[in-house]
């Protein structure tokens, strides 16, 4: 799983754009989710080949008082330190320490978490006296960045890697290849534990419970009709004696952490709300991540045909760009429509690890320039010579030819289509990547 790193902080402190250095991007938001995660956000950063979640939370004020938007905010950003591997504990380096900033210490030293004090707005400070007076908050040493400069930044998320242990990097066990690993992702409150209840109660699957993963995400094994699966809860299972409760406990970490390590993610929607901003963050990080996916709409039973074409309409406008996906309409409750899903689940997985014979990639791309060539991009016109497949789950096609960097989107999606119809491609993302042929006489005279 990737690790999770945590910015925390009194407000202005640069936390925002140290969480936009951290992704790299200055729209890396994957997971803003209203009232829920108000001052709470999440993306994905990179070191090499390490990958890691960053959050990003609002101003943290320990001894706000009740009923005022900055305790929601602290409630946030414990709730944000509650999910972290690694805090990265934020202070100003110019305006000096704070009484809030010894509030902060003080918690963090209490939890005993991993922590790294962070002294932002160090550009220019050559003297290190100037930071000596961090360390009365009994942190540690302090670590001089610049965040918007990038000043120290990736001497930060070395050290802040570094602190997690071995383990965290992957000294997993050997994983079954006969074993497909389902999350099942969703807002809040949508069904996801009536449809896991249903599928536990009514199958009687569990076979045993399986602990061991971090922030109490729980895998749970079972078959159904001779296959094995492994089900990513991100619903909060519990077991009480010997019945299994499906507990609606919602954790962004645990749910994009469910997702990324997942084979095939079902997205589940409630129907008595339509597509909504929430559910088409969680569809856009499971598209970046290139995983499999099925599509159920819950609750359908409870609306009438008005909201269904609302609910239709909301698909098309919000999630277009899962159209590759199977979509079922079920009722979890009334255990209603459940058996197509699975039915999809192993379509979508097969498709995510289809071969796709390079002679067969060729013969295709070769008919598409046939019926309709690339446009012109000036005096380029990009000329596609022949096709290989470069990766699985999901699949990549790897396209060679001349001055393909003037390919247009449009006849991308055209080749996608055609490559997706023949291989019957249901239910997985498909990426295409194109590489152009370098003229070696290009820059000689």
């Amino acid at each position: 799983m990737k690790p999770v790193l945590a910015l925390i902080g009194r407000p202005n402190v640069g936390k925002s754009t140290l969480f936009n250095r951290l992704t790299r991007s200055r729209d890396a938001i994957v997971a803003d989710f209203a009232g829920l995660t108000r001052d709470r956000h999440y993306g994905n950063g990179r070191l090499g080949a390490k990958e890691f979640i960053v959050v990003d939370t609002g101003g943290f004020e320990p001894d706000a008082g009740d009923g005022s938007i900055y305790k929601e905010m602290a409630k946030q950003t414990r709730q944000a330190v509650a999910e972290a591997d690694v805090v990265l504990f934020v202070v100003d380096a110019r305006a000096g320490v704070s009484a809030q900033d010894h509030e902060i210490a003080n918690y963090l030293r209490r939890l005993g978490k991993p922590c790294l004090l962070v002294a932002n707005k160090a550009e220019g400070m050559q003297d290190r006296v100037k930071l000596s007076e961090f360390f009365e908050l009994g942190l540690g040493e302090v670590l001089a960045v610049s965040a918007s400069h990038g000043q120290g930044v990736r001497s930060l998320t070395e050290e802040a890697l570094a602190l997690l242990s071995p383990t965290d990097d992957g000294d997993a066990p050997e994983e079954d290849p006969e074993v497909i690993k389902l999350a099942v992702a969703g807002r809040p409150n949508v069904g996801k534990s009536t449809l896991i209840n249903a599928w536990l109660g009514e199958e009687r699957l569990v076979a045993f419970d399986m602990p061991g993963t971090t922030r109490d995400a729980i895998s749970v094994p079972f078959e159904r009709d001779g296959r094995k699966f492994e089900l990513i809860d991100t619903a909060g299972l519990r077991r009480k004696g010997k019945v299994f409760e499906a507990i609606e406990k919602f954790s962004v970490v645990k749910t994009l952490q469910a997702i990324e390590n997942a084979h095939v993610v079902l997205l589940l929607l409630d129907a008595t709300q339509g597509v909504t901003e929430q559910d088409a963050h969680i569809a856009g990080y499971i598209l970046e991540s290139g995983r499999a996916v099925v599509i159920a709409i819950n609750k359908w039973d409870a609306v009438d045909e008005y909201q269904r074409t609302l609910v239709e309409r909301s698909m098309e406008q919000r999630l277009a760009f899962m159209k590759f996906a199977a979509i079922h309409l079920i009722s979890a409750k009334k255990r209603q429509g459940l058996a197509p899903v699975w039915k999809s689940i192993g379509q979508a997985h097969a498709a995510a690890n289809r071969k796709m014979p390079t002679p067969v990639l060729t013969r295709l791309l070769l008919e598409a320039l046939q019926f309709q060539q690339p446009q012109r991009a000036g005096i380029f016109r990009p000329k596609p010579r022949y096709a290989h497949q470069g990766g699985m789950n999901p699949p990549v096609v790897v396209i060679h030819g001349n001055s393909l960097e003037h390919m247009s989107d449009t006849y991308k999606r055209f080749l996608e289509g055609r490559f997706r119809k023949a291989f019957d491609l249901v239910g997985t993302p498909l990426r295409i990547e194109l590489k152009t042929s370098t003229n070696p006489f290009k820059d000689s005279d």
